[in-house]
C-alpha cells in the first residue's frame, strides 16, 4: 500500500478535489433544500426564489474566465484554499438575514452572487491540476472521478440538509456546510502542490510517467500561455462552450428546481422529495467516472474525436431523449427515474468537456476551462429564472421539454470539434 501511494501522488490530489467538489455542491445545492423555508419565512414567490438561484450562477459564470486565469498564475494550491475560505463566509452570510430587513430580496441575492464569484475558481483551478499533474491517457477517467464528487455531494445533500433543517433549523444547514468546506480546504492547502516537481512526496518514477504522458505541444507555443484572441475566437473552445452552455441549462434544473417540482408539481411530501431528488445526483455520480472509463478506452484505441467527442454527443444525446421520455410519465415515481436517466446520461459526457478543455489549453488549461464553464453557468442562470416563469405560463413539462431541445443542439455541437487543433495559431 505505502508503495502504491507513493508512486500514485496524482490520484490522491484527485481525490480530495473529489471530496472538494462533493462539498461545494453540498454549499450550493442545500439552498434549493432549504428554498421553500426560506421562502415561507421571508415570504418569496417562486420567481423571486428563481431571482437567488439565478445570483448565485451569474456570479459563479462571470468569475469563470477571471478564476482560470488566476488559477493559471497563482496555482490550484492557493486559489482552491482562497476560494473554499470565500464560499465558507458568504453561505453563512445568509443565516444573518430576517425578514424584517429592508430590501431583503436585493441582499439575498447579493450574497447568492458573491458565493457564485468564489465558487467560480473550483473547476477551472482543478483542470489546472488535471493539465500538470494527469497523463492525456487518464484524463477522462481522472474528470470522471472529480465531476462524480457533483453527484456524490448533490446527491447527499438532499436527506442531509432535510434532516437538519427538520431537527435544528434551515440555518442550522448553511452553517454546517461552511464548517465542512473550511475543513476540506485546510487540508487540500496541507495536501497538494502545483506541479509534481514541487511535491515533496512524488517519486521521480512518478513525474517521469506523467511527463512522458502530458500532450506534445507544438514548439511555438510550448511552456506558454495562450492569448485571449486565440481562446475567445478558436471554433473547437466556441463550439464547446456552446455545449456546454445547453448541458448547464440542462444540469440546473436538477440542482435549482428538482426538488420543488417533487415536491409542489408531482404531489410528493417533503421527505419522500428529498430521497427521490438523490436519484439523478446518483445517476450523475455513476455517469461521470463510467463516461471519463470509456472516454479513455477509445481515445486510446480510436483517437479524440471518436473518444471525447463520439462520448460527449452521445451522452448529451441521451440525455435529451430520457428528459423528454420524462414529461410524458404520469407516476411520480417512475417520471423521477427516467429523469435521473437523463441526468445520468449528461454526465457521462462530463469528463469530456474538461478533458478537451485541459488538452487544448495546456498551459491555458485554466483559462480555456474557465471561458467554457462561464457559457455552461450562463445556461445554468437562465435555467434558475427561465425554468419557473416557462412552468407558469406553459406549465412544467415545457420547462423539461425546452432542457431536452438545448440537449439535442448541444450533442450535435460536438460534431464540428477537432480536439487535435491548436488554437494558438490564432494568436
Amino acid at each position: 500500500m505505502i508503495t502504491f501511494l507513493s508512486t500514485r501522488i496524482r490520484w490522491i490530489l484527485i481525490f480530495w478535489i473529489f471530496t472538494i467538489s462533493a462539498v461545494a455542491y453540498l454549499d450550493r445545492v442545500n439552498i434549493s433544500i432549504a428554498g421553500r423555508s426560506i421562502a415561507n419565512e421571508f415570504h418569496l414567490t417562486n420567481v423571486e426564489l428563481g431571482w437567488v438561484f439565478s445570483a448565485f450562477v451569474i456570479g459563479y459564470a462571470i468569475a469563470q474566465a477571471p478564476a482560470g486565469w488566476l488559477a493559471d498564475r497563482l496555482g490550484p494550491r492557493l486559489v482552491i484554499t482562497a476560494g473554499v475560505i470565500w464560499w465558507g463566509i458568504f453561505t453563512s452570510a445568509l443565516t444573518m438575514l430576517s425578514a424584517q430587513m429592508g430590501g431583503l430580496i436585493v441582499l439575498l441575492m447579493m450574497f447568492r452572487f458573491l458565493l457564485g464569484i468564489g465558487e467560480a475558481v473550483m473547476y477551472p483551478a482543478s483542470n489546472c491540476v488535471i493539465a500538470s499533474w494527469i497523463p492525456s491517457s487518464e484524463r477522462g477517467i481522472a474528470n470522471g472521478f472529480i465531476f462524480a464528487g457533483v453527484g456524490f455531494g448533490a446527491g447527499v445533500t438532499p436527506p442531509l440538509i432535510a434532516y437538519i433543517i427538520t431537527v435544528y433549523s434551515w440555518r442550522a444547514s448553511f452553517w454546517f456546510s461552511a464548517a465542512l468546506g473550511l475543513l476540506a480546504g485546510a487540508i487540500w492547502y496541507a495536501l497538494s502542490r502545483n506541479t509534481p516537481k514541487q511535491h515533496p512526496w512524488t517519486t521521480e518514477q512518478e513525474k517521469r510517467y506523467i511527463e512522458a504522458g502530458l500532450p506534445a505541444n507544438p514548439a511555438k507555443h510550448a511552456g506558454s500561455r495562450l492569448p485571449w484572441r486565440a481562446i475567445v475566437s478558436d471554433k473547437n473552445i466556441l463550439a464547446v462552450t456552446f455545449s456546454y452552455f445547453c448541458y448547464g441549462y440542462a444540469a440546473y434544473i436538477f440542482f435549482s428546481w428538482f426538488f420543488i417540482y417533487l415536491n409542489d408539481v408531482r404531489g410528493l411530501n417533503l421527505r419522500q422529495s428529498s430521497y427521490y431528488t438523490m436519484l439523478p445526483f446518483i445517476a450523475m455520480a455513476l455517469g461521470s467516472p463510467i463516461g471519463g472509463w470509456i472516454s479513455d478506452r477509445l481515445t486510446r484505441r480510436r483517437g479524440k474525436r471518436i473518444g471525447r467527442c463520439g462520448v460527449a454527443a452521445v451522452g448529451i444525446g441521451l440525455s435529451a431523449l430520457f428528459i423528454a421520455l420524462g414529461t410524458q410519465v404520469q407516476s411520480a415515481q417512475l417520471a423521477t427515474i427516467i429523469l435521473a436517466g437523463g441526468a445520468g446520461a449528461l454526465y457521462l459526457s462530463q469528463s469530456s468537456f474538461w478533458s478537451v478543455s485541459a488538452d487544448i489549453g495546456g498551459k491555458s488549461a485554466g483559462s480555456v476551462s474557465g471561458f467554457m464553464n462561464m457559457g455552461g453557468q450562463f445556461g445554468g442562470a437562465l435555467t434558475a429564472s427561465l425554468t419557473p416563469a416557462i412552468a407558469n405560463h406553459l406549465g412544467w413539462n415545457a420547462s423539461f421539454l425546452v432542457a431536452a431541445g438545448l440537449c439535442a443542439c448541444g450533442a450535435l455541437a460536438w460534431l464540428v470539434v477537432k480536439p487535435e487543433e491548436d488554437p494558438a495559431s490564432l494568436g
